[in-house]
């Protein structure tokens, strides 16, 4: 209960940083519009694909690299903008103003890694997809499902860190899971994973947001459907216009999720990275704050 408590408070602490300073919000919008193009260009060649040699081992191949390269420019397109949005916020808390230009050209010197960073995260998340989809072998097949999933796991949390260390200190992937490895070893991440339940909060948060879309969804799109008389057209404006309510629902549901947690692990890094430069110094772990709005839930 006090894990759920504090991450409710880390919450407001973040959204309070945002609506202060509005640009860090900018780059979680961009993601949503830029990521839903990505995805409608590109699955068209993967519906054609489909069609033209579904059922086949090689249309089944084809399918996959397919379906690889779209995962691969979707992790592409949220690691860019939370890039953006973890330079953002860092400088909002050191410097007292997140820039956008600023931003963007720590983006562009850190491009390489971030598809690094991506294409690590594409080979998980095949990998993943490749266990879940093999429904044969019995126990070595539900043993493999169980170990991707918790790679699965374990690397997305891995990717939230990687990615602050990459913006922040300009490390490459390597470098970054190395320093990522060396904080969470010495216990200086695991702690406010362990006591701040963000993720929890923004998961409940959000299937609310579904929860309502959905039933506004469907209470539009059938209340115009029942008083239509039978008007095929009526019906269909009461669909759509449900339908977009829903996919409004949504929206606003990723930009809370995806501002929120990058806000935590970026704070996370940036009190980690100090507690290990103290230690360093010989002075007292205790004797660092943590970045303010993380300070203000752990006081």
């Amino acid at each position: 209960m006090q894990s759920f408590s504090r991450g409710w408070s880390f919450l407001r602490q973040a959204w309070s940083m945002a609506f202060k300073d509005k640009d860090l919000l900018k780059p979680s919008m961009y993601a949503l519009v830029v990521g839903m193009v990505v995805s409608v260009i590109g699955i068209i060649p993967i519906a054609i694909s489909a069609f033209i040699f579904g059922g086949s081992d090689i249309g089944n191949v084809i399918l996959a690299i397919m379906g690889g390269v779209l995962m691969f420019l979707q992790f592409v397109v949220t690691y860019v903008f939370s890039g953006m949005t973890v330079y953002l916020i860092y400088g909002y808390l050191t410097k007292g103003d997140g820039r956008m230009d600023h931003a963007w050209e720590i983006v562009k010197r850190d491009f390489f890694d971030i598809l690094t960073l991506a294409a690590a995260s594409t080979a998980v998340g095949m990998l993943r997809n490749a266990a879940r989809n093999n429904r044969r072998g019995g126990m070595a097949a539900s043993l493999a499902r169980s170990a991707t999933g918790l790679l699965e796991t374990l690397w997305t949390e891995a990717s939230y860190l990687v990615l602050p260390a990459m913006i922040i200190d300009d490390l490459n992937l390597k470098d970054g899971l190395q320093r990522v490895w060396k904080i969470t070893k010495e216990n200086l991440l695991l702690i406010g994973i362990s006591t701040v339940g963000v993720r929890f909060v923004t998961g409940l948060i959000g299937f609310v947001f579904f929860v309502v879309g959905l039933i506004l969804a469907f209470a539009i799109g059938g209340g115009l459907a029942f008083v239509s008389g039978g008007s095929t057209a009526i019906t269909i404006v009461g669909i759509v216009i449900g339908g977009l309510v829903f996919f409004t629902f949504i929206m606003i549901s990723s930009i809370f999720s995806s501002y929120t947690n990058t806000a935590y692990h970026t704070c996370l890094y940036i009190w980690a990275k100090e507690v290990e430069k103290a230690t360093a110094e010989g002075k007292s772990p205790a004797q660092v704050a943590a970045p303010a709005p993380l300070a203000a839930v752990l006081a």
